[in-house]
């Protein structure tokens, strides 16, 4: 136990000063980027002090895994640099017993930055978007024109020549419905429709049904089944492309469910959702791969290990991107795309913590 909050004291404080500058840093970065635009635009000291903490969750998720990385590989080679592991070694003790509380911590911090993203970074940092945008006079409109929407695999159609997102309406529209083989089965013209939150589904106004009667299409009453089909959300008409990397877990997975209920592509926003979940897990990974290449050698100690950790995490960032990439593709399932890497790097940190000095 003396151990394990000796390693703790060493690395816990060391890791939250790190994380603090780093996260200050990625902060002043984006607050410089935008000073002149501040100034330009007499854009007042709170507001933009207000921006930057709605910005420092997300620069602490950021941070998070190069604080951690770092921070390992200082205490490990200041220990190493030292002679403390070289003393720990001769009692009997192995170098994964010694560390195991950093991989303990590693896990922790995977875990709560999942959450951290997910229920605070998501909510903070739309809303530092909006108010850098009103603080910058930019403009973003979500109402669109000309949309196409499919839905039920194919089996109810959306068109519609306006979409008003303030209103939550939808103007000049067509729906049309097929069977199960596709075929036509009825058209609804409507001057207007507009979003029911309670019912959740399109009122029409104005409604106009035209269906196959002995063979030709003629205008008839409304059918209350097919205007219960009229149930896409109007977020799906607003003029911008959900990102899933930066909406919550709940409403990727709405997202992606609406993609493949319309049939549309969705490999990868999938592998996004996925990724979701695997990139915490840097956490545990630079860990194992900062006690992996600490102190393989006598010499400048710090710095060879520090550049082989750094060049081992970016490696696998890279590694990340291509086979997400590879995900978009469809070369590679998005639960591969997003997975694979820390399948890979997470076997590779064993590997060198097998053959660490000890």
């Amino acid at each position: 136990m003396k151990l394990v909050g000796y390693i703790l004291r060493k690395i816990v404080p060391f890791f939250l000063v790190a994380l603090l500058f780093v996260s200050l840093i990625l902060n002043l970065v984006d607050l410089f980027m935008n000073l002149t635009r501040y100034m330009e635009n007499n854009a007042g000291i709170g507001e933009v002090l207000k921006v930057m903490l709605l910005y420092a969750p997300k620069t602490i998720w950021y941070a998070g895994p190069i604080a951690f990385l770092f921070t390992v590989t200082y205490v490990l080679s200041d220990l190493y640099s030292k002679n403390e592991m070289e003393a720990l070694f001769a009692s009997g003790i192995s170098l994964v017993k010694f560390v195991a509380p950093i991989f303990v911590l590693a896990v922790f911090c995977s875990v709560f930055m999942f959450f951290w993203e997910d229920k605070l970074v998501v909510p903070t940092l739309e809303k530092k978007q909006t108010l850098q945008n009103e603080l910058l006079n930019v403009e973003v409109s979500a109402n669109n024109s000309n949309v196409i929407v499919q839905s039920m695999n194919g089996k109810v159609i959306y068109k519609t020549r306006l979409y008003l997102d303030d209103e939550k309406r939808i103007n000049h529209c067509y729906f049309i419905f097929r069977d199960d083989e596709k075929k036509l089965e009825a058209v609804i013209y409507a001057n207007s429709a507009v979003w029911d939150t309670e019912l959740s589904r399109w009122i029409l106004e104005g409604g106009l049904q035209y269906s196959y009667q002995n063979g030709t299409m003629e205008i008839v009453p409304l059918d209350m089944k097919y205007l219960e089909l009229l149930t896409e959300p109007n977020e799906i008409f607003k003029n911008s492309n959900v990102n899933v990397e930066s909406v919550n877990v709940k409403d990727a997975r709405f997202y992606i469910d609406h993609l493949k209920k319309a049939g549309l592509p969705y490999y990868e926003e999938l592998s996004v959702y996925y990724k979701k979940f695997a990139f915490p897990l840097i956490f545990l990974i630079a860990g194992m791969l900062a006690v992996g290449v600490t102190g393989r050698t006598r010499k400048n100690v710090l710095l060879i290990s520090l550049v082989l950790s750094v060049v081992s995490v970016v490696l696998f960032y890279v590694f990340q991107m291509c086979t997400m990439v590879m995900a978009k593709t469809q070369f590679l399932t998005p639960l591969m795309g997003a997975w694979f890497p820390d399948i890979i790097f997470f076997s590779i940190s064993v590997a060198l913590l097998k053959y660490s000095r000890t």
